[in-house]
């Protein structure tokens, strides 16, 4: 969504300074603070500036605290009159967990309001620009929307379609190999490969995988970084268990953190502390994917990673529910005889295969990482 189906009530200009960008960009980095911690709300950053100076400045640290802009205001005590705000994400509008920033940022007698984008939310979707602005506030929207959206792809992928963000992460060999024949998959990468995957679960909201992958690694799917213990919120564990075998040992039920299986049936016991939702089943009788998803959104999961292995993956590719793929190439042959990253049917026509396109690749130690999106 662009900031283009504002209203006459918000003043718009052709563009923007420089001095606009550098505080805008500023405020982005702020909000990227928030990048672990702020579930199920979007990651925000504000700056208040007079002047030329910055007086005040904050972001959202968790659900439930301070929004961005009240954390600024604070900041800036009296010095707040007749400043420009720089905010990632319009304004919020509506009473929810706190009361609404659009009140605060008009009480405080701020002249000017920049936002990056549009809220998604459809409790704002515009309301908070138009709010301001019939308060006698200046409002310019879109600087640096791009970035702004790919600060928050799952809110923003849930609040328009009511599904999160869903990327899968994949390791692989130079040969295109998970493993060997024999399952063995620790480790293809390397030890800043191995880091790099902790930082995506721990902006995640869940993890997903199959009960197959429990049963043969038993994982324990949590964001393992020391140095941000303190910051991050473990993402839900999800399982996909249409038969209900998620044995009490699985080392993912065994530590902190909510734990949830999703099932076609009732369960008929589950490991204690553990969730469990009946879904519908899809025609091959294992939970259906697209009812997965809608269940996540509900839930109010923003960015979902899939760590699975070539079964879950293939049925997500077959179905194009993958948004994101995240795959680490290793500098490692695995030979003919190990496993491949998907399982599909064989292919007759070079018409129906699965295309992709590459958005990002850069080094990661020894490793390549590979980001690639549908199309």
């Amino acid at each position: 969504m662009t900031c283009a189906s504002q209203t006459a009530l918000v003043r718009m200009d052709s563009g923007f300074s420089q001095a606009d960008a550098a505080f805008m960009a500023r405020a982005l980095r702020l909000a990227e603070r928030g990048l672990y911690s702020t579930d199920p709300n979007p990651r925000v950053g504000c700056v208040l500036v007079r002047d030329g100076q910055v007086i005040g400045e904050g972001w959202h640290r968790q659900a439930g605290g301070p929004h961005a802009e009240i954390v600024a205001l604070a900041a800036a005590g009296e010095a707040a009159r007749g400043a420009t705000a720089y905010v990632t994400l319009e304004p919020c509008c509506h009473q929810g967990r706190t009361p609404p920033c659009t009140d605060a940022l008009i009480a405080a007698g701020v002249a000017r309001v920049v936002a990056a984008m549009e809220d998604p939310n459809p409790r704002v979707s515009g309301a908070g620009l138009r709010r301001l602005a019939a308060a006698g506030i200046t409002v310019q929207c879109g600087l640096l929307e791009g970035p702004a959206e790919a600060l928050n792809p799952g809110f923003c992928r849930r609040m328009r379609g009511g599904r999160p963000w869903l990327r899968s992460k994949l390791a692989m060999s130079l040969d295109g190999r998970t493993a060997l024949a024999s399952g063995v998959s620790r480790w293809i990468t390397g030890p800043d490969a191995r880091r790099d995957g902790h930082r995506l679960r721990a902006r995640s909201s869940a993890i997903v995988t199959g009960i197959g992958t429990v049963l043969a690694d038993d994982p324990e799917l949590t964001a393992r970084l020391p140095e941000m213990a303190e910051t991050i919120v473990q993402p839900a564990r999800v399982v996909l268990d249409s038969r209900g075998r998620l044995p009490a040992s699985a080392r993912l039920a065994a530590v902190p953190g909510r734990v949830i299986v999703l099932g076609v049936a009732p369960a008929r016991s589950v490991p204690g502390g553990v969730e469990f939702h009946t879904l519908p089943a899809g025609e091959d009788g294992r939970v259906d994917l697209p009812a997965a998803l809608d269940w996540l959104g509900q839930a109010e999961f923003n960015e979902v990673l899939v760590e699975a292995g070539p079964t879950l993956n293939g049925a997500l590719l077959r179905a194009g529910l993958v948004d994101e793929w995240v795959v680490y190439l290793a500098p490692v042959v695995l030979g003919d005889a190990g496993r491949g990253l998907f399982h599909l049917p064989a292919l007759t026509r070079m018409a129906d295969r699965h295309e992709l396109s590459l958005r990002d690749v850069r080094q990661v130690g020894r490793d390549v990482r590979m980001v690639f999106r549908k199309g």
